[in-house]
């Protein structure tokens, strides 16, 4: 579509205009499949914390699990599903983001579990210190210590 035609796209201005209703109001999961679906919640719930909130099975067969932190709305769908081919995340492929109050006294819970960052612990210019770990199938974990409430 030429660019003359698209500034006259009534459905193009809907969607990318400024003064119009949105029509997504809110994110309410993420999901990651996986190849083992308890391995991984056993991961989320006991090294992160995550509340399991509910599980089910899809109509298509896939077996799903939904977490959330304890003070965040949005949830994670973890989803296992027999069929597919196994799980292969690329390297800085996605991650997820979650705050911590220090770094330090989670690094302590890591290594009560056998377990250490995969990068940082790294200061950022705005004095925001963030690490990361590896969750099962290779998914990051990011860990953010703000400063001064302010991320």
């Amino acid at each position: 579509m030429a660019r003359r035609e698209m500034k006259n796209c009534k459905p193009c201005n809907l969607r990318y205009s400024t003064g119009v209703m949105s029509i997504v109001t809110k994110l309410l999961h993420t999901r990651y499949r996986v190849n083992d679906l308890e391995r991984t919640v056993k991961f989320y719930r006991d090294i992160l914390g995550l509340q399991e909130i509910k599980r089910h099975k899809s109509p298509r067969g896939s077996e799903l699990v939904f977490l959330k932190a304890p003070e965040s709305a949005e949830e994670i769908e973890i989803c296992h599903f027999p069929g597919s081919e196994p799980v292969a995340v690329q390297p800085d492929l996605t991650h997820l983001a979650f705050e911590v109050e220090s770094l330090e006294v989670f690094a302590r819970h890591l290594a009560a579990h056998g377990l250490k960052y995969s990068d940082g612990p790294t200061t950022s210019s705005s004095g925001t210190t963030f690490a990361f770990i590896d969750a099962p199938e290779g998914y990051e974990i990011e860990l953010i210590q703000k400063r001064d409430g302010h991320i």
